[in-house]
């Protein structure tokens, strides 16, 4: 069925070269074999064929031959033309491959090449990638385009105006790192991976300190980037047509981001997108949960297919199981044998469940306590005898327990500051127990184990409940366990009222600021919290109690709240709408020098545009003290202890004008306030909020005293 075009073998490699510019969108080309003509060696050389695609039964698109009516053959030189429009294929000047092989246009710095045609109801890659976004479940796009995305750009327009119910949201953001910070605020409250696209090696770069926070974070998000078009001449559509397009090709485009990524890949085709994209998102919301990376060149963006869907409950992610029996039972004689058991936990509390479960545990155990050394989500609530609140890896109860269960933790303690006493029996429990991300990692434990927490936690408070024997051993002290340790928590929420009060002065710290918030705000509030030094006063005197309620930056990345605390509202508000209900009540607590690190020009513009109202707390003091504690745990009495801020370079003096920022990019359309006399914070407080409830952004700027 083939004819084959005899061409000796030097003109080889001229005759590919320019039947690659000459052919069409979505043209068959066999391989080259040879055959003996009239004694000579020659080449055979298939004619190119004209194609239509059609899907097979798993969904993957494959390619047939366009076959004229009366013909028996799609390869016959003067059907091709005729085949070939009817495929909706068109060539420059008139010329075919076959006519127009050998040739080259009077103007040598181009060379004529075939065009697709652009069919009212053409459909690329880049509209299938949507789809498989929004099939997946995605429901918000964060985008920064470039020139890379022109069939990117094209999918949008089409799958906003034909489908718009059925699309992805697109949220422009006029930055990389509040986009993704975004996407990891929507997806660290609903667990809901969302996607992000930015533009080439720079847009990637421009992620920054977010996909550090993204990763450590664990949060389920997808990232695209376009590629530079790999080819120059126009020899499909997508190719080169800026002079960007040299300057931004870079040996490996993944590698900027590789490290921080659970998954990444080049997207070479059109034809299975679909299963790329549901791969990516496996590995996003399979345990370590984190960000994905995907990127895809303009040709391949572009490419011409058939629509095709897949079964989405073949690509569900991997579910981390139980406990073994045995380490069930040796976990639950350890705690009910414990004279000071301890929970430690740093993240658990992203499943909302995982509260719940421990709560039980510690009402079944007494005088088990639960610290949290990650502060990143609501683990344990406050309202309990049994909560120690946050604290960085350094609490007295470390060092006094005698057995210690770890959930869910990266740093459970720092040795040099505190350690646990040398015949404690520490068990640890996570989804990724060796932190296969950390090259230096490890404490001491009789058991690890690969498993859910959640699962864990049951499992070890069913068997306490049905061992008779361990029942015994639990009630022979617990009566008065549980009296110390209410008489504990008691003197604990006393000293934290006591320290929080304002100053004769008038002037008032974080805790006093903290505690108003908590009065004033609604029951239900969403702290977004990236206090950095501040945040073991912030934690101590909001006391969440909440499910969901208190989510921190899960990194070292400072200014993710201001992406973060505008995705957190997007979520909210998008996912109570779907159940008829209303979003609840944001507030944003942030450090200064954070707040510059947020790009809040980027951020609050974005508020304003897309109508996201929330609270912003600025903790002013005038600079960044953390580097100064860094300072002082290493050179306690050096020269640096001895300087002022400006010496060692930490002071923001003057202090910028920080709500004035945010009412510039928002257009005036922000209010702020300026609070320095605890006099004057309640009504500014109340005032705030009840604009931020009437649906404007509030910045509070708040001058807080340093340390209480």
């Amino acid at each position: 069925m083939r004819r084959w075009a005899s061409l000796p073998r030097p003109a080889l490699s001229a005759t590919k070269r320019r039947l690659q510019f000459h052919r069409p969108q979505l043209l068959v080309v066999s391989e080259t074999s040879e055959r003996r003509v009239a004694g000579r060696r020659h080449l055979r050389l298939p004619v190119p064929v004209p194609v239509a695609q059609e899907a097979n039964r798993s969904g993957v698109v494959t390619n047939s031959p366009i076959v004229a009516p009366g013909t028996s053959s799609p390869h016959s030189p003067r059907s091709y033309a005729r085949n070939a429009s009817r495929a909706g294929i068109t060539y420059k000047s008139g010329l075919s491959p076959l006519a127009s092989l050998g040739s080259r246009t009077s103007d040598s710095n181009h060379r004529r090449f075939a065009t697709a045609a652009t069919p009212p109801d053409m459909y690329t890659t880049s509209d299938a990638f949507f789809e498989a976004l929004w099939e997946a479940g995605v429901t918000h796009c964060f985008v920064n385009l470039g020139s890379d995305h022109p069939s990117i750009i094209e999918a949008m327009v089409k799958g906003t105006r034909d489908k718009k119910d059925q699309f992805p949201r697109i949220i422009t953001c006029p930055n990389e790192m509040v986009a993704l910070s975004m996407a990891d605020g929507y997806a660290r409250l609903t667990g809901k991976p969302q996607c992000v696209i930015v533009h080439v090696d720079v847009g990637t770069q421009g992620f920054g300190a977010a996909i550090h926070n993204a990763s450590t974070g664990r949060a389920p998000v997808l990232l695209f980037a376009g590629l530079s078009p790999f080819t120059l001449e126009g020899e499909m559509r997508g190719s080169r047509t800026e002079f960007i397009h040299w300057i931004q090709d870079v040996p490996d485009q993944k590698q900027i981001v590789a490290q921080y990524c659970r998954y990444t890949a080049e997207l070479k085709t059109g034809v299975n997108v679909k299963q790329m994209v549901n791969r990516a998102l496996q590995f996003a919301q399979s345990a370590p949960a984190g960000p994905v990376y995907l990127c895809g060149a303009r040709e391949v963006m572009e490419m011409d297919i058939k629509p095709y869907s897949l079964r989405q409950d073949q690509w569900e992610p991997v579910q981390l199981g139980g406990l073994p029996k045995a380490a069930v039972g040796k976990i639950a004689a350890t705690l009910a044998e414990a004279k000071a058991p301890l929970v430690i936990t740093g993240y658990a509390g992203r499943n909302h469940e995982f509260p719940g479960a421990v709560v039980e545990l510690a009402n079944l155990v007494p005088g088990l306590r639960v610290l949290d050394t990650g502060g990143s989500d609501m683990c344990f609530p406050a309202n309990h005898p049994g909560w120690l609140g946050v604290r960085y890896g350094n609490e007295d109860a470390i060092r006094t327990a005698d057995a210690i269960l770890v959930l869910d933790c990266d740093v459970p303690w720092i040795p040099t500051q505190c350690k646990p006493k040398e015949d404690v029996k520490v068990f640890h429990v996570d989804g990724d127990p060796l932190k296969q991300m950390m090259p230096l990692f490890y404490f001491d434990a009789i058991g690890r184990y690969r498993a859910d927490s959640l699962a864990a936690v049951e499992q070890v408070t069913a068997h306490l409940r049905e061992d008779k024997d361990l029942q015994a051993k639990l009630a022979s002290e617990g009566a008065s366990r549980k009296e110390a340790l209410e008489a504990s928590y008691k003197e604990r929420v006393q000293n934290i009222a006591a320290k929080s009060l304002p100053s004769e002065d008038g002037s008032f710290g974080t805790g006093h600021l903290c505690a108003k918030l908590r009065e004033l705000c609604p029951e239900d509030t969403i702290w977004s919290v990236e206090a950095v030094t501040n945040t073991l006063l912030v934690h101590d005197n909001i006391q969440p109690t909440t499910p969901g309620s208190w989510i921190n930056c899960g990194g070292g990345g400072l200014g993710w709240s201001g992406g973060g605390t505008l995705g957190i509202k997007l979520a909210t508000d998008y996912e109570a709408k779907l159940k008829g209900g209303k979003g609840k009540f944001v507030v944003q607590i942030v450090g200064d020098g954070t707040y510059l690190f947020s790009i809040p020009g980027s951020v609050y513009w974005i508020a304003r545009r897309y109508n996201i109202p929330v609270l912003t707390i600025v903790l002013n003091n005038k600079g960044w003290n953390a580097p100064r504690r860094s300072l002082l745990l290493v050179h306690p009495e050096g020269e640096g202890s001895k300087a002022s801020n400006e010496e060692i370079n930490i002071s923001f003096e003057p202090s910028p004008d920080y709500g004035g920022i945010a009412k510039a990019a928002a257009d005036g359309h922000i209010h702020t306030a300026k609070v320095d006399q605890a006099g004057e914070l309640e009504a500014q407080l109340k005032k705030a909020i009840e604009i931020v409830q009437g649906g404007q952004t509030a910045v509070l700027d708040c001058k807080v005293a340093e340390g209480r």
